[in-house]
């Protein structure tokens, strides 16, 4: 996405932004502050929660510097180049996710601003939590996982893992994506913000999550690390920025300065030690004072009640979550009817299929039998013909014996002879006339059976006519109703001093109301936690087997030894921040 808006000053400088989706050109002037460009940005995305994100540049020193709102952005140390260029970033991050962003758009640029910082292994990730993450991202990029479109390889080709990850086990792309998909099949019904927003909610317990690391040293020279966070500072030995050492939570720090490479903390107890470290360079305090503040005012800002803005947007992004559940549950119901009617369909379908394989078989038996009548009337003919000449031999027979009896016989012989052929004729005569009697007796079967035949036929074509009479026009269709339906478808002004200094906690503060507070959130963030262990428990044992020990990183044997200790963020926090102040910093300057 590329956007440039003009102005008509001859003075302009051109400016291009780049946020995690969208490349944005501006004409500014040259009197243009900080402030200025950074709303025409926002007004440009449609950002109105504001107070999370900054414009970051790389000064004319290399080192990262985040544009100040007060001064105009000529006056700062900008690169010398045009379009001059900027990056539009997450620069302060929400205690909780699920409780603290209301847009959308909000939640879509911290998504992709943390799932960048997991790729690019500038947040540390365990294997089994990079397959889950790796779910949500595929699901908020391409919906709801379907089998019979689903194309092999299609996950392969996406960048959805870690290097660090892929290189640690014995896997192809393919076995990851058999992995991947296993998971992406359970999101199901996911819309794309709550996708992103499940991915945030499993992110933010990751220990290197939204902390700003900086290099120091204690008084003896030791090198360090100092992080800045949402809910305060943390110190981390120099080979273990996985679990902090030390941490003040804001709520324990009175006031913040520095002068030149030394930075002080203040505590709220008056009889506590200050905490004092060393900077490579001033402008490193500089940035470490800027991200303190801005993280110190949220975290004040968010134990008091809202603002008329915040409820306004937290009413509208109820509204438009409560709409877009009724489009959901609308296009559910139209989903189900379409599939109960093409359900209904294919079952008319196949009763049709049915009674038409009935019909055929019923002209069949049709067919047949009128060629069984045929047949045997055809026989029917043939033995009365034979039955009528049998008669009429036997006739003639009979009136040849009469003939004989009646005719004198000149001699005795004679006699004896017509005699004994009047016998032989009375014989045949007999029998021709049981021939005939047993022929006739076969003819009238014959005709029982055509009879009977008929009568079968005769039912056949009841049976044809009943079918095709009683047969339904199988025609689907849906109810205007539903066919209608289906249509439907906190700025700093630090100048370039190098001593500056910050109150933080006001006087009348209820310190260790606060402190309880806080206590409580982390608590509620362990238990919910849990669940999420059990799964991930269950998909590091399945791909165990095929990790190849060397290729361990110390951040994978650190976040191992954690796991054996029973350990979390959050239990880590909780268990430093329970020690005396005067520990801490003790613990501190004899690291």
């Amino acid at each position: 996405m590329k956007t440039k808006k003009s102005g008509a000053s001859s003075k302009s400088l051109p400016v291009r932004v780049i946020t995690m989706d969208a490349e944005l050109e501006f004409d500014i002037d040259n009197k243009t502050i900080g402030k200025e460009l950074f709303e025409l940005v926002c007004r440009t995305i449609g950002l109105r929660e504001t107070w999370y994100f900054g414009l970051q540049f790389v000064d004319s020193k290399g080192y990262i510097a985040w544009l100040k709102f007060e001064k105009k952005v000529l006056d700062q140390d900008v690169p010398k180049e045009a379009p001059i260029p900027f990056t539009f970033l997450a620069k302060f991050y929400p205690e909780d996710v699920s409780e603290e962003l209301i847009q959308e758009i909000t939640q879509h640029l911290f998504f992709l601003q943390v799932k960048q910082s997991i790729l690019n292994m500038d947040v540390y990730c365990p294997p089994e939590a990079s397959v889950l993450l790796a779910s949500y991202a595929v699901q908020a990029k391409f919906g709801d996982y379907d089998e019979s479109t689903y194309r092999p390889g299609r996950l392969a080709s996406e960048d959805l893992l870690p290097q660090r990850v892929i290189d640690q086990y014995q896997m192809t792309a393919e076995m990851w994506e058999d992995r991947i998909k296993v998971w992406y099949a359970d999101r199901r019904g996911m819309t794309r913000d709550e996708a992103e927003m499940e991915y945030l909610k499993i992110a933010q317990d990751l220990e290197m999550y939204a902390i700003n690391y900086f290099q120091i040293k204690n008084k003896k020279g030791t090198e360090l690390w100092f992080g800045v966070d949402c809910r305060g500072i943390n110190v981390y030995e120099r080979d273990n920025r996985l679990s902090p050492k030390v941490t003040f939570p804001w709520s324990e720090i009175k006031n913040i300065s520095f002068k030149d490479k030394k930075f002080t903390i203040k505590n709220v107890d008056k009889k506590a030690p200050d905490f004092m470290f060393y900077a490579p360079k001033s402008r490193i305090n500089k940035l470490i004072l800027e991200l303190c503040v801005g993280n110190h005012d949220l975290f004040m800002r968010r134990r008091k009640p809202d603002s008329m803005e915040i409820q306004q947007m937290k009413a509208q992004a109820r509204d438009e979550k409560t709409r877009k559940q009724l489009d959901r549950s609308r296009l559910a119901r139209e989903k189900q009817m379409r599939e109960e009617a093409m359900r209904e369909k294919e079952e008319m379908e196949r009763k049709l299929a049915s009674l038409q394989e009935d019909i055929r078989g019923a002209q069949e038996a049709l067919i047949r039998s009128e060629e069984s009548a045929d047949l045997l009337a055809e026989k029917v003919r043939i033995l009365d013909e034979e039955a009528q000449l049998l008669t009429q031999k036997a006739s003639e027979a009979e009136g040849e014996v009469n003939r004989m009896k009646l005719t004198t016989m000149k001699t005795e012989e004679e006699r004896m002879i017509m005699e004994h052929r009047a016998m032989e004729a009375e014989f045949i005569a007999v029998t021709l006339l049981e021939d005939s009697e047993k022929r006739a007796k076969e003819a009238e079967m014959l005709r029982n059976e055509l009879v009977q035949a008929r009568i079968s036929e005769k039912a056949a074509k009841g049976t044809l006519l009943e079918l095709t009479r009683d047969t339904p026009h199988y025609t689907v269709r849906l109810s205007s109703d539903l066919t209608s339906e289906l249509r439907l478808n906190s700025d700093l002004g630090s100048g370039d001093q190098d001593e500056m200094s910050c109150d933080l906690i006001p006087a009348d503060m209820d310190h260790d109301q606060l402190s309880l507070e806080i206590e409580k959130e982390r608590v509620e963030y362990m238990e919910k936690s849990q669940h999420l262990q059990e799964q991930l428990k269950g998909l590091k044992s399945e791909i165990e087997v095929l990790k190849v020990e060397d290729k361990q990183t110390d951040f994978d044997r650190l976040h191992e030894e954690s796991i054996e200790r029973g350990e979390n963020k959050y239990s880590t926090l909780s268990k430093i921040t329970a020690s005396t102040l005067r520990s801490r910093v003790t613990f501190f300057e004899d690291l």
